[in-house]
């Protein structure tokens, strides 16, 4: 097996909090898992940002499943990776755990550049 170090990195971060200076802070958990049909890449995770007042504004995970969008006519297909944008989810693809890394410190940074 191929050595991965976006997934290395990610599950160093395991339990690790970052302050930030403006109140806000984000929180990484990560683990691997036994690969199943809903995390079929085998890592567990929930990245996430807060408030000042501890209330999550943005986070990422696949803790559990979301409901497909309702749609007419068509397969109903339960999604596991998603993001959560304040009140909206929305789906979520994995890539790797480099990439989910970036993503979510892309969209931590431009949530509190334009949180204004």
């Amino acid at each position: 097996m191929k050595y991965d170090l976006g997934l290395d990195l990610l599950l160093q971060l395991d339990n690790e909090v970052f302050p930030m200076e403006n109140g806000y802070w984000t929180k990484i958990e990560a683990k691997t898992v036994i690969s199943n049909e809903h995390i079929p890449h085998g890592i567990k995770y929930s990245l996430t940002l807060h408030n000042p007042n501890n209330i999550r504004v943005l986070g990422y995970d696949n803790a559990h499943a979301i409901k497909p969008k309702k749609k007419k006519y068509g397969a109903k297909r339960l999604v596991w990776d998603h993001k959560h944008k304040k009140k909206i989810v929305e789906v979520y693809e994995f890539e790797s755990a480099a990439q989910l890394l970036e993503d979510f410190w892309n969209d931590v940074e431009s949530f509190l550049t334009n949180k204004r």
